[in-house]
């Protein structure tokens, strides 16, 4: 967590641009992300133990689900498309080869 605020501390002393920007606010999204976590856990098992791991653990899981979860809509996003194309590549691919073959044929 001292990494996390050196982290905002050290981009919000150096840059003033966009870039800066979005890197302070995406630090400080997940700081609170932690402590939302933590504070959630410890209200359901009162038990700071729990609460930290949950806190630390529940991030990264969550990471990682996101990341599968773009993967999935980017893949569906591709499917109509190429289903789209797949029956008239077929066609003409079809086409292709009887053309091909009647052209040899006597």
């Amino acid at each position: 967590m001292s990494a996390l605020l050196t982290l905002i501390r050290t981009t919000a002393s150096h840059g003033h641009g966009p870039a800066s920007r979005s890197a302070r606010k995406t630090a400080s999204y997940a700081l609170m992300h932690l402590i939302v976590a933590m504070a959630v856990a410890y209200a359901l098992t009162r038990d700071w133990r729990a609460a930290l791991a949950i806190g630390l653990v529940e991030p990264l899981v969550q990471t990682i689900a996101y990341t599968l979860h773009e993967r999935a809509w980017a893949k569906a996003g591709r499917e109509p498309a190429q289903r789209k194309a797949g029956p008239a590549c077929a066609v003409g691919a079809a086409g292709a080869a009887g053309a091909h073959q009647g052209a040899g044929a006597p």
